[in-house]
């Protein structure tokens, strides 16, 4: 088994090992993983944030050995908490890194930050004001980042950044957590989930306070809620098809 870690800003996590394959998601700085196969231009990893699995280009990642994957795994994550930071490398170059990079781990590849950062379990309180720092990031399939972002990362970034470990899909996120009858069961910080007309889940957004919702959507914005799904201020009409309200936390 060989190890690896994200020494770059921003890296496309695609379904396919090829340049035009789907962006199914996106590796941030710091993030490690498991490389599960390696070929001569690609390698499909397995993330160890949320087991999600890829291909990642051979030269947008540096692979490390065991020993280090395991020192990682045991620290505490330490988050990049603006919307646009900078390491440090080795150099003393500067490397612009988004928000929610897990800067922990700049020490092993032997760079430096200090600037603002989030660690350990935060109140469900802040679930709601850490989503406002997206708002208007726009709509991107497979984005994790406030330079574009989907509906499930919003929410898995969102809960990462408050020390709460979600999985990366929404299908995933909706088998999370405790499930509840009624919209006025619902605290802000939860997750509600829209799915289509064959019955997949394809839509989460975080539950804020007087029956709003935040979620991707074009961009990250905040329309109303009710028990049919989201009606969209601006189109007056419903977009989404509410299924189920989990509470996570």
């Amino acid at each position: 088994m060989q190890y690896g870690i994200c020494h770059l800003s921003i890296v496309p996590l695609r379904s396919e090992p090829q340049h035009h394959g789907e962006l199914s998601s996106q590796v941030l700085y710091g993030e490690h993983f498991k490389v599960l196969e390696q070929r001569k231009y690609w390698s499909r990893i397995r993330l160890a944030f949320d087991n999600y699995e890829g291909w990642i280009e051979n030269v947008q990642f540096q692979l490390i050995d065991e020993a280090m994957y395991h020192a990682i795994q045991s620290e505490t994550m330490v988050l990049s908490a603006d919307l646009v930071e900078f390491i440090y490398d080795a150099q003393n170059n500067l490397l612009p890194i988004p928000l929610g990079c897990n800067v922990g781990s700049a020490h092993h590849l032997n760079a430096s930050f200090d600037g603002e950062k989030k660690q350990g379990v935060l109140p469900k309180e802040r679930l709601v004001e850490t989503a406002f720092l997206y708002i208007n990031s726009p709509y991107l399939w497979g984005g994790k980042t406030p330079f574009g972002i989907d509906g499930s990362g919003l929410a898995q970034m969102v809960y990462k950044l408050n020390g709460y470990k979600l999985s990366r899909d929404a299908a995933q996120q909706a088998k999370q957590g405790e499930a509840l009858s009624f919209i006025e069961e619902s605290e802000p910080g939860d997750l509600a989930f829209f799915d289509d007309d064959e019955g997949n889940i394809v839509h989460v957004g975080i539950i804020m306070k007087d029956n709003y919702i935040i979620h991707s959507y074009g961009k990250v914005r905040i329309d109303r809620l009710d028990h049919t799904g989201i009606f969209n201020v601006d189109k007056k009409m419903h977009t989404h098809k509410l299924r189920v309200i989990k509470k996570i936390v």
